[in-house]
């Protein structure tokens, strides 16, 4: 009993200390859970071949977050975010009720947003999540019938294939075959509301009180920040309340008759612009309206009724790039001898592909001598001088790029995760549950005095013992891009493929941000120290 009391009171101390310190900086998280004491180890460093690979449009349907609105990187450049989806309705063969009369139309897709303050009066007060460029940034926002019949899947020669929607599909083409999300739009946009739901949206970070009567008694229920959209009555009487009965009878029937929408945004005036990422699946349109009762004695009665249409079903990621000179000559140009700096960017952005050439040159030494490999790293510094440019030139953290919060090292030649990223386990320590996979690393290393990122660093130390333990195994390429979730493996093709690179991975698609990383070349240009190398530390047999 004394025994197993004295483990529990050494395990909860232990808990505390390792909660408080991973609770000041979780940026540093991976380096404090693993520590770099290397003491009695030899260290070897090898030299890599990276590179830049440009993301050209690639396949951008169904993601779990998309992003909307338009972000100026002082760094990269503006990417500009249009969506397109398909809705449902919550129930097919609605009993819509003789003689409708629409009150009101709203859309409704709620942000991700965080509680930092509850008020005296039992409100709350709201911060956004993932919004990017200026905080009251302002929007032209246009929502629009689709004119586009989003189909999961297509024939071709008696086979089915995955119909694939991607990054460039609203803009102009000479491919009459191609699909167009803004040549087809219908009609005029559907939000009339005032000018803030329209011509100077923005995603308002305020908590909604909506008031509604029950039994003659008002009632207030409290809601997240969540867009809010009034929409055209006399399109939905139309197109939903007066529709032929078969029109709303089964799913393939209505997705046909009301394709869906398509949200595209412009700058408003000369105001600001921002972009947040959003997950436009817990989207929705509720129609208000009134009618006759289904059973009714006097044919005048009016009843309340409520018709709710989902945004679920096939969707579409549309992005514009307008990059920097820099940017667009340095990922369209890249140096097979290695290049200075490592652009990443999501979205239909960029890569860097990396090759262990250095390693590859002493493999056979390695085995000869039986070093054992106890830990591998690569540690990737940030160009902090470019990184921390702003449009205007000034020295404020708000107005520079917002930077990953993690990197992703994966298997290119494969389009799979390395060996140390599926066999870690570890949970996140942080209230944000992206932040799992700790061991492995990748996450952004804040500098305390500057408060932006100065490094990422990765283990890929089981990565490297397999290609030293087994000859046959292939020294595989390398790809690193920016993410946002960890937990997202799987990828995306790319429209036009080359010869190094025919997918990206998903997670990186679903992130607007990026970085500029010191590659492996030997110039002058690179900071001592902060040259991107393969660092080993072995135990070196007697």
């Amino acid at each position: 009993m004394y025994n197993t009391s004295f483990f529990k009171k050494i395990l909860l101390i232990s808990t505390v200390v390792l909660l408080y310190s991973c609770d000041k900086d979780f940026n540093a998280i991976g380096d404090d859970l693993i520590g770099d004491d290397h003491f009695g180890l030899e260290s070897e460093k090898y030299d890599v071949l990276a590179y830049n690979q440009e993301v050209t449009p690639i396949q951008s349907n169904s993601l779990t977050v998309n992003a909307l609105g338009i972000y100026d990187n002082p760094v990269l450049g503006t990417t500009t975010a249009n969506y397109a989806t398909q809705v449902a309705l919550t129930a097919y063969a609605p009993s819509i009720g003789e003689s409708p009369v629409i009150q009101s139309v709203v859309l409704s897709v709620p942000y991700y947003s965080h509680v930092t303050a509850t008020n005296a009066d039992g409100s709350s007060t709201y911060a956004l999540d993932s919004i990017y460029g200026a905080p009251e940034g302002k929007l032209k926002l246009s929502v629009y019938e689709s004119g586009v019949q989003m189909r999961a899947s297509y024939f071709n020669g008696g086979n089915q294939f995955a119909q694939l929607y991607n990054t460039d599909m609203d803009t102009p083409t000479s491919d009459a075959e191609y699909i167009n999300f803004d040549a087809k739009k219908v009609g005029s946009r559907l939000n009339t509301g005032g000018v803030l739901e329209n011509d100077q949206f923005f995603f308002d970070a305020k908590q909604i009180t909506d008031v509604t009567t029950t039994d003659g008694k008002e009632v207030s229920t409290k809601v997240a920040p969540e867009m809010r959209l009034n929409l055209d009555n006399a399109f939905f009487q139309s197109k939903i309340l007066s529709a032929p009965a078969a029109k709303l009878a089964t799913a393939d029937v209505f997705q046909e008759y009301f394709r869906g929408l398509y949200f595209q945004v412009e700058r408003s005036g000369s105001d600001p612009s921002n972009m947040a990422l959003m997950d436009f699946t817990k989207g929705k349109i509720t129609i208000k309206y009134k009618a006759k009762t289904d059973i009714t004695t006097d044919g005048e009665t009016l009843e309340d009724r409520t018709l709710v249409i989902n945004l679920t079903g096939s969707t579409a990621g549309l992005l514009k790039d307008a990059k920097s000179s820099d940017y667009a000559t340095a990922i369209q140009n890249p140096n097979s001898a290695g290049d200075e700096r490592l652009f990443l960017k999501g979205g239909q952005g960029s890569l860097a592909v990396l090759e262990l050439n250095g390693l590859a040159a002493k493999l056979e030494e390695i085995r000869a001598n039986k070093w054992l490999v106890n830990e591998a790293n690569l540690v990737f510094y940030i160009d902090t001088l470019q990184m921390a440019k702003t449009a205007d030139g000034s020295t404020d953290i708000k107005k520079m790029a917002k930077e990953p919060k993690r990197v992703y090292l994966y298997d290119l030649d494969n389009n799979l995760p390395i060996v140390d990223y599926a066999t870690d386990g570890s949970t996140s320590i942080t209230t944000d549950p992206r932040m799992t996979k700790v061991i492995y690393g990748g996450i952004v290393n804040v500098n305390s005095t500057t408060k932006r990122g100065s490094y990422y660093k990765i283990r890929l130390t089981n990565h490297i013992r397999n290609i030293i333990k087994d000859a046959t195994a292939k020294n595989v390429r390398l790809g690193l891009v920016a993410i946002d979730d960890i937990s997202i493996t799987a990828s995306n093709k790319l429209k036009l493929k080359n010869s190094v690179i025919s997918e990206a991975p998903r997670s990186t698609v679903m992130t607007p941000v990026g970085t500029v990383l010191y590659g492996g070349n030997s110039s002058s240009t690179i900071p001592t120290g902060k040259k991107l190398q393969l660092e080993i530390y072995y135990t070196k047999p007697n």
